[in-house]
């Protein structure tokens, strides 16, 4: 089985390209919403963000207090780096477990950080969806109900879109020029013939 990652910057529509791919019967592991669910159900990663960030992270129910982590990881850097450092290796051991008990050719992991962290090297090929700056600051502001600065300062974390497409082994292009469920059909194939060897 091939692991296939699916990334592309803030706004870019790859959760929708994604989906396309699910109703053709890819599994996809949402590696944002994994890492969400994870912080309050791995043992292992609950114990190292108590030890780092301190016990009243979680309430006594065990609740992730996410204001509390946010307030003190989005103000520090070097925070926002431990905090990444734990929970990255939780999800990419969380994302093999899952991808072995899928029965599919291949499996797909969508997630915004692939190159900046360590996933990439637990990945057969990258596929990146790519839309122009202006076209993906327009959605993310009308998305998420926020100013362009504030979209800016989020992308601003991400690798830049060039690097991150000469990097990948596929492109889509969901810039409102293209039409993306033909470009997934045709890259669905390509991928499921890699997978057999054919």
């Amino acid at each position: 089985m091939l692991k296939i990652g699916i990334t592309g910057g803030i706004g870019s529509g790859k959760s929708t390209v994604s989906r396309i791919f699910e109703l053709l019967g890819v599994p996809v592991y949402y590696a944002d919403d994994r890492a969400k669910d994870i912080m309050v159900r791995d043992p292992e990663l609950i114990a190292q963000i108590r030890e780092h960030f301190g016990d009243e992270v979680y309430d006594a129910q065990g609740v992730l207090n996410r204001k509390y982590l946010g307030n003190i990881v989005f103000n520090d850097k070097n925070k926002l780096a431990l905090l990444n450092s734990l929970v990255h290796p939780a999800t990419i051991r969380d994302s093999d477990n899952w991808a072995q008990q899928q029965h599919t050719p291949y499996v797909l992991k969508e997630a915004a950080l692939l190159f900046e962290t360590e996933s990439f090297h637990h990945l057969d090929k990258i596929i990146a969806v790519f839309a122009p700056q202006p076209l993906r600051v327009h959605r993310v502001m009308k998305r998420d109900n926020v100013t362009r600065n504030e979209v800016l300062a989020r992308m601003y974390k991400q690798i830049d879109e060039t690097i991150k497409m000469r990097l990948s082994d596929f492109i889509i292009h969901n810039d409102e020029q293209h039409m993306v469920i033909p470009q997934v059909l045709a890259l669905h194939e390509q991928l499921l013939a890699l997978s057999t060897g054919k």
